[in-house]
């Protein structure tokens, strides 16, 4: 990384400064969007749209594949963020695969707590297979939060005995409400965004007095047998570093496809960063080629 791209990292990362108290989620909302929003991509068309009946907004590159679908949930701790807040990662990602995409908007906490937004990624992917879409012709990702629900959505989706998508990629998933992972402590001096405190107010928003370890809240303690091919990049400077790991680790030991990625010293979801951070480049198209990679695969019938 040059001089200059760390420049440009570093004022991004002070653009979200650490709080000794926590501000109301509406405020988080509009300091997270103006911190972290970058407008979609040259050549990239947006449109909004609706999608499993929450607002959603499309996003085409010039040339998109016909053939070919992405689903994305953004993340934000299940109380901030929006595909407007995304509109650039998701957009790389779409451009650099050569992908149709769709992010969904969907209901955040704490107004619409767990599963709210369960329900609604499920919502989503039933709508695009209903639509038409063949199954291995899409493909699901989703940042942080997002991550976390991204998997969830697919074994929400196993359960309704629905087919599971050519693959998946997560981006420094929160996969672990309880906040068990060692990481959540021992990076916490690393980590230039996160301390254990804030995701502890997220998780407290989101699920409340409810089971932090339900399988749809924290999917590290579910049962992952039948999903599609995954890839997990994280940052090492991260305290969610262990989600992403017992992850891929949890994944493996139920014969799923699993690649992880961890990034040296880089911070959550550094994808992010594209332009300025070459990792963040290099990251974006090994993603975009594994979900192309995979795309049109024969899968076996989902598991019930």
């Amino acid at each position: 990384m040059s001089r200059q791209q760390r420049d440009a990292l570093d004022a991004v990362l002070r653009s979200a400064p650490r709080s000794e108290t926590q501000p109301t989620p509406e405020e988080q909302r509009s300091n997270f969007s103006a911190a972290i929003t970058r407008p979609a991509p040259e050549g990239v068309v947006t449109r909004r749209t609706v999608l499993g009946r929450r607002p959603a907004l499309e996003l085409e590159p010039a040339g998109a594949s016909d053939r070919g679908r992405l689903l994305y949930l953004h993340g934000g701790g299940y109380v901030i963020g929006s595909p407007d807040t995304h509109a650039g990662l998701v957009g790389e990602l779409a451009r650099r695969a050569g992908l149709r995409a769709v992010s969904v908007d969907y209901r955040l906490a704490p107004e619409h707590p767990f599963p709210a937004a369960v329900d609604d990624g499920l919502a989503a992917y039933r709508e695009l297979l209903a639509a038409g879409t063949d199954p291995r012709d899409l493909v699901v990702a989703g940042d942080s939060a997002g991550g976390g629900l991204s998997v969830a959505t697919l074994l929400a989706a196993r359960e309704a005995g629905l087919p599971q998508p050519a693959a998946v990629v997560v981006f420094s998933p929160w996969t672990d409400l309880t906040l068990a992972g060692g990481s959540i402590r021992s990076k916490e001096d690393a980590d230039p965004l996160f301390t254990e405190a804030d995701v502890r107010a997220y998780a407290d928003l989101y699920v409340g007095a409810g089971d932090r370890a339900h399988p749809l809240a924290s999917p590290v303690f579910a049962d992952l047998t039948g999903l599609p091919p995954l890839l997990v990049q994280v940052g090492a400077n991260e305290i969610l570093l262990d989600d992403a790991v017992r992850l891929a680790g949890r994944a493996g030991a139920d014969d799923v496809e699993v690649t992880l990625e961890v990034g040296p010293g880089l911070p959550h979801v550094f994808q992010h960063h594209y332009g300025y951070l070459d990792e963040a480049d290099a990251a974006l198209d090994r993603a975009a080629r594994f979900l192309t990679a995979h795309l049109g695969a024969d899968r076996p019938e989902p598991v019930h």
